[in-house]
């Protein structure tokens, strides 16, 4: 169904400017028929003398001044140019002239046919004889090519079995072996039919001119029904090159057949016949019958397949494809059975106005239309299944650039589509040139046109390099920024890196762009001019842009901060995801991305710089021995050098001692000089060694305690303290906090108890 949508695609077209020429050129035919008949006459007058001297007297008395000026308006009328609408009228007269006759003859055919059958000088037996011999050789001749062609089918059947669900290459052979098997069975046949018109109808080596017509036209008709069958392959399901069911291909080929013999048997051999045998105006009649019934039979067929066309040519854009060729067929598809309806209308009107030119010359152009829709078909479909199947690399090459086949990925679709659209309007000229709307090859071979056409191709390959030099950039970045080949890079060659792809990127797309306008013949110095003013005018008023870029250009320089850095920027910390010429992203701790411009950024906190420290501020209760806690300290500093955190941890634990005495504890602090970066993770564990240690050794880690104080009129009458500790000391012999309420004697009495 897909070729079939395909192939009705070109016959879309307006047979207006065919029927024009068409009709021009029998015409013109018509024309140079009648100088010549003319010129016979005028001959023949000139050399009598009587006639040439009356003739010299009637030009005299012709030549007065009263016709001059008729004369002359008439040839200034003829070789005036003709209006748009004259033409029309003119091709509109002729096409009218010339249905008018070819009805006028096939309403003269019954009067025709009873003058034959009435005339006495009329050899019937000759009729009859010469009709039993190509009955006879017909009889003979489709016998034999009916019983070749089931040993033929039989074959064909059996290469099918043998390559079904094998690869291409067997399948195109077994097409091929299918297509001789056919065309042989045709030769022989049209052989055996020679051989018998030769040796038992007119005498040994002579044959009859009608038995000659039916052996040309069968060679003719089987030779075009094998390429339907070819096409369609409605006997070999492997062997058939197209997409369709067995269904669908034996109804295509089922009328491809009928049109072909009623229409070829029709015009090569029953219509000679006829003109020969009754009257050139019978042969006629059954031409025009024949082209009547063929189009009615297309016009039944496009019905029968409206909406399965339709759905299928809708069937991308009801996929949710929005490309040019998705919205091209969608459109086609609601209105291609009206198109191909007009388009068989026409070609029965004009046939019938110029039966002599027509046919050959819409058949020609119809054909050339259909093999370039079926090329540009070929052309897209191969480009869909590239898109479809997509880039693959090898795997070393995705290893040390694996950004790479994602890039083509997501570039290739937008080329190929660029592609399939130029397609698209490759095919739409082709038509054009076939159906001599235009004259595209003509223009192409002018000065013009190849000044055209070399400013276009120089553009796209002017593209084409600006692509392949961006593809060798980012990929040699990609490569530069993999750890896994060469040399690790650094958080600082990461951020250059980077802004060096963005950098040149953005001047690398506008000199492109400037080359390609230059070749394509616009003047890009304007342009230039203009690009300047704009960017002093940007520079005026968008001063905090600038501020940003000329900020973001200082900052790197001073290498403050580069990707993948932990970094507070004003009032947000976190991680440096992005960094900009103009701006920098900053995923904080709980995923939320930040982007700050750098005109904003008053202060930059890097805590990825050289080196790092984990500084533990530990509270002890007052009465613990100070000692004791850097002991223990010291011992959760050791069992953390025993884990692989110690690779990380540049110098031995720094103690400072006490620092601060607070409300309910006393602060002591140590300092551990890590890798950057390794603060946090080596903090969590030293921690934990710090509780475990702490707990060994009965040292506490003091908290807030709440008391509270209950009044009697106003006056402190009891001291009530809740969640007080009394130190005791459990079996095994660790000290646990027990809650207590001390009351004082005052709280024993009933009226304070009441109170409280």
């Amino acid at each position: 169904m897909r070729f079939i949508v395909c192939a009705f695609l070109a016959l879309f077209l307006s047979v207006g400017g065919a029927s024009a020429q068409l009709l021009a050129q029998g015409q013109s035919a018509a024309s140079e028929e009648t100088p010549a008949a003319s010129v016979d006459d005028l001959i023949r007058l000139l050399e009598n003398d009587t006639t040439r001297n009356e003739l010299i007297e009637r030009l005299r008395a012709a030549g007065g001044t009263e016709g001059a000026p008729e004369a002359e308006a008439q040839a200034a009328e003829g070789t005036a140019d003709p209006t748009i609408a004259r033409q029309i009228a003119e091709y509109t007269r002729d096409i009218a002239e010339g249905v008018s006759t070819t009805i006028g003859a096939v309403v003269e055919l019954g009067s025709d046919v009873g003058a034959i059958f009435s005339s006495p000088t009329r050899d019937f037996g000759a009729i009859t004889q010469t009709a039993t011999s190509v009955a006879i050789l017909a009889v003979a001749l489709f016998a034999s090519y009916f019983f070749l062609r089931a040993l033929a089918t039989q074959g064909q059947k059996s290469i099918s079995n043998r390559v079904a669900g094998r690869g291409w290459v067997p399948r195109i052979m077994g097409i091929v072996g299918a297509a001789v098997i056919d065309v042989v069975a045709v030769a022989a046949a049209w052989a055996i039919g020679y051989a018998i018109s030769l040796y038992f109808f007119t005498g040994p080596g002579r044959m009859g001119i009608n038995q000659t017509l039916l052996l040309n036209a069968f060679l003719a008709v089987e030779m075009t029904k094998v390429v339907a069958r070819a096409i369609f392959e409605p006997h070999g399901p492997a062997l058939r090159p197209l997409p369709m069911n067995d269904t669908t291909a034996a109804y295509w080929y089922f009328w491809a057949a009928r049109i072909i013999g009623l229409l070829g048997y029709s015009f090569m051999f029953f219509a000679p016949i006829l003109a020969d045998m009754v009257s050139p105006t019978a042969a006629q009649a059954l031409r025009v019958l024949a082209m009547l019934t063929a189009v009615v039979i297309g016009i039944l067929i496009v019905l029968q397949n409206k909406a399965a066309v339709r759905n299928a040519m809708t069937w991308r854009a009801n996929n949710g494809r929005h490309d040019a060729l998705s919205k091209s067929l969608a459109f086609l598809g609601a209105y291609w059975h009206m198109i191909a309806i007009a388009y068989l209308v026409a070609i029965l009107v004009v046939w019938l106005a110029n039966p002599a030119e027509a046919l050959p010359y819409m058949l020609g152009a119809t054909i050339q239309s259909i093999a370039a829709v079926v090329v540009g078909v070929i052309v897209i479909s191969f480009i869909s299944r590239f898109i479809h199947v997509g880039v693959r690399l090898p795997d070393d090459l995705k290893q040390r650039l694996p950004l790479l086949e994602a890039r083509l990925h997501a570039f290739v679709p937008r080329v190929m589509e660029v592609v399939r659209t130029v397609t698209l309007i490759g095919v739409a000229i082709a038509i054009a040139q076939a159906w001599g709307l235009i004259d595209f090859l003509g223009w192409v071979a002018s000065e013009g046109g190849q000044r055209v056409t070399g400013s276009v191709i120089s553009a796209l390959i002017i593209l084409l390099v600006g692509f392949l030099i961006y593809l060798a950039m980012s990929s040699w970045v990609e490569y530069r920024l993999n750890p896994n080949f060469g040399t690790v890079p650094t958080a600082r060659e990461k951020t250059l890196l980077s802004l060096f792809r963005n950098a040149f990127t953005i001047a690398l797309a506008v000199f492109i762009v400037m080359l390609a306008l230059a070749q394509i013949g616009i003047n890009i110095a304007p342009l230039l001019a203009g690009a300047g003013v704009l960017g002093l005018a940007i520079g005026f008023g968008a001063q905090k842009f600038v501020q940003d870029i000329i900020t973001g250009i200082f900052i790197q320089l001073e290498n403050i901060m580069n990707e993948g850095d932990v970094v507070s920027v004003g009032a947000t910390s976190g991680v440096v995801e992005r960094l900009t010429i103009r701006s920098v992203s900053i995923r904080s701790l709980d995923g939320t991305l930040h982007l700050i411009p750098f005109s904003s950024v008053d202060m930059v906190s890097n805590s990825m710089k050289g080196f790092s420290y984990h500084v533990a501020e530990i509270g002890v209760a007052y009465d613990s021995d100070i000692s004791e806690v850097k002991t223990a300290m010291q011992e959760a500093f050791d069992n953390l050098m025993e884990t692989d955190a110690k690779t990380a941890i540049l110098e031995p634990l720094e103690i400072h001692g006490v620092t601060l005495f607070g409300d309910s504890a006393i602060n002591v602090r140590a300092r551990i000089k890590t890798l950057p970066g390794s603060q946090w993770g080596i903090g969590r564990q030293f921690n934990e060694f710090i509780k475990a240690a702490f707990e060994r050794r009965g040292i506490e880690i003091p908290f807030p305690q709440v008391t509270y104080h209950v009044g009697v009129d106003g006056q402190a009458d009891a001291l009530l303290t809740s969640k007080t500790r009394k130190r005791r000391k459990n079996k095994a012999g660790k000290i646990i906090d027990q809650p207590s309420i001390e009351k004082p004697e005052e709280a024993d009495t009933p009226d304070a108890a009441s109170r409280s």
